[in-house]
């Protein structure tokens, strides 16, 4: 505005000054010694893309109310955003600061209000509170999207047509190199163009070294497993048959033209690629990085390849066809992902590790006792060795969960059967001997990687270990425990992910099978654990404890609780006592 209105003040003449380095703004008043004044001052935002021809906007239309205006529309808007996100717990009030703040920074970072298909963005890996990785998007969407589709759907579908309106990216870089489908980058652009860096800089030897991280090509497993999240608990078939399935598609085809047929071993394998632990990039002394048989990876190809069977016959068969049309996919491809998935390799030895990769058990063990004496903070363990004239690739060693990751996305029962549709047979207790194998080797260099143990502590009923490292990851960024980190930028993606594990481990909720099932397992410092969510378009509201479970749906629905049914009125309050 040009000019200053105050009932108290006489009007006054507000001049601007714009030039490159600033905006300034000045006015002058005439004010009475002991006398208090107030001046407001409101500011707007509008944005409008390059390629238009000029702003869809005009000053005029930017006018704002009143501070108490505005106050009072952003505090209704705020209530009802944390009505349906915030998670209350009763008897631990750090833990509710810490999820309090973790909500807030996920609900500014994709504002439900304001997502609207105009915006096309995704969350980056540092919310909007840094500019490390300089805005790129990650897989860390894997972490992020549960938040949305479980709270508001419509956000998460949004995120999910940023990866869609890049499909012609991915497929370019695809053709690039060699393969078929799309391959979507692991620091995905403005513009869906692989961003990563291809040298690093190790700031404790001040040395660069080659950076293979774009191998790490499981990311666009995690697209495809974050579709069939929002599938899967909205059932929005027009989603699904236009986009969902097209990407979905794009992807298997991908992961199809990778496998490679070895008559030796009469099994699939998959090369070239990197898993989620991120410090081995290639075999040791090797001149090309990427490695074989990665077990996360192929394990999620598997998948995948049997849920594009699944949406065969979910969707109609005029709906799949179209989609096999417009991608030139053919029955043959069809046919060559369902052989794929039962021949594709793993290496397990007989105690039913699962090897991270072809070749693992070969790796040299590490002095974790000397390292921890001598550094005492290892979590970067690559950059340790890396400055000793060593490498993280000859080492048993770990940033993060990688084979175990699957345990984080799937239900035992998903993996048992993952592991029976390519006929290895593990002991029964493989899950409790894979948790302490890794968990042994791994240095947490990655704050994600408390979560995921932490799910899976729990997973094996050491119920100690999991709160132990799910509140280490709780306080991750509060506390800054990777030591300068969190001044970049928030991790968006651990502060997703502690905000789903009290729904998913504490809370005993699975939204991943056909009926919502919930097998209450509440940590010892909590009284109660109180939320809301949204699954196949039934709200529920719920409150856990140790001896009960108070819940309201508002239809008519059957749910499983420890494993028996239970059949929920509309809008009823329901208590079950455990």
């Amino acid at each position: 505005s040009s000019e200053l209105f105050s009932q108290d003040l006489p009007l006054a003449e507000l001049h601007a000054e714009t030039n490159d380095q600033l905006v300034r703004q000045q006015v002058a008043l005439e004010v009475t010694e002991g006398q208090t004044y107030r001046v407001e001052k409101s500011v707007t935002v509008a944005a409008y893309r390059q390629e238009e021809p000029q702003p869809a906007f005009t000053f005029s239309s930017l006018a704002l109310p009143d501070f108490a205006t505005m106050y009072t529309a952003s505090k209704q808007a705020w209530d009802e955003l944390w009505a349906k996100a915030a998670i209350e717990v009763t008897g631990d009030l750090m833990s509710q600061k810490m999820l309090n703040l973790h909500t807030y920074h996920l609900l500014v970072s994709a504002a439900p209000n304001a997502y609207q298909e105009s915006l096309d963005a995704s969350i980056t890996a540092r919310g909007l509170h840094g500019e490390a990785y300089r805005g790129h998007i990650f897989w860390d969407e894997l972490f992020i999207l549960p938040f949305y589709i479980l709270h508001f759907p419509d956000t998460a579908k949004e995120i999910l047509l940023y990866r869609y309106r890049r499909l012609a990216a991915a497929k370019k870089d695809a053709q690039k190199a060699g393969y078929q489908g799309a391959m979507f980058p692991w620091q995905s652009g403005l513009d869906g163009s692989e961003q990563s860096q291809e040298l690093h800089l190790n700031p404790i030897s001040g040395e660069w070294k080659e950076d293979h991280s774009r191998l790490q090509r499981h990311v666009s497993l995690a697209i495809a497993y974050n579709i069939w999240q929002y599938w899967h608990n909205t059932q929005d078939r027009v989603f699904m048959e236009q986009y969902g399935l097209e990407l979905m598609l794009e992807v298997a085809h991908f992961w199809q033209s990778a496998a490679t047929w070895d008559d030796a071993t009469q099994r699939y394998f998959i090369d070239k690629v990197m898993g989620p632990d991120e410090f081995h990039e290639s075999y040791p002394n090797s001149e090309q990085g990427g490695l074989k048989n990665n077990a996360y990876t192929n394990m999620m190809v598997v998948w995948l390849f049997e849920e594009i069977e699944n949406l065969q016959q979910q969707l109609s068969a005029e709906s799949f066809q179209a989609v096999l049309e417009k991608t030139a996919l053919t029955p043959a491809d069809i046919a060559a992902m369902a052989d794929i998935r039962t021949k594709l390799g793993l290496e397990i030895d007989q105690e039913g590790i699962i090897a991270q990769f072809e070749g693992y058990f070969q790796l040299e063990d590490l002095d974790w006792a000397h390292y921890k004496e001598k550094y005492g903070n290892i979590y970067r363990m690559d950059r340790i060795l890396n400055a000793e004239g060593k490498s993280a690739d000859s080492y048993k060693v770990a940033k993060q969960a990688d084979s175990l990751m699957i345990f984080y996305n799937f239900s035992k029962e998903q993996v048992n059967q993952i592991l029976a549709d390519l006929s290895y047979q593990l002991p029964t207790d493989y899950i409790e001997k894979n948790l302490h194998y890794y968990l042994a080797r791994t240095s947490h260099g990655s704050t994600l990687s408390r979560i995921v143990h932490a799910q899976l502590a729990a997973m094996v009923d050491d119920q100690e270990l999991a709160w132990s490292l799910y509140q280490e990851a709780l306080s991750s960024d509060y506390r800054d425990i990777q030591g300068g980190t969190t001044a970049e930028g928030i991790h968006a993606g651990v502060m997703a992910a502690t905000l789903f594990i009290p729904l998913t481990t504490f809370a005993g909720i699975d939204i991943r099978e056909e009926q919502l099932q919930i097998t209450p397992n509440l940590p010892k410092a909590w009284d109660s654990l109180a939320f809301q969510l949204e699954v196949r378009g039934t709200h529920f509201a719920m409150n856990v404890t140790h001896e009960t479970l108070t819940i309201t749906a508002d239809q008519p629905v059957t749910i499983l609780v420890n494993g028996q049914q239970v059949s929920l009125e509309a809008n009823k309050e329901a208590t079950i006592t455990y």
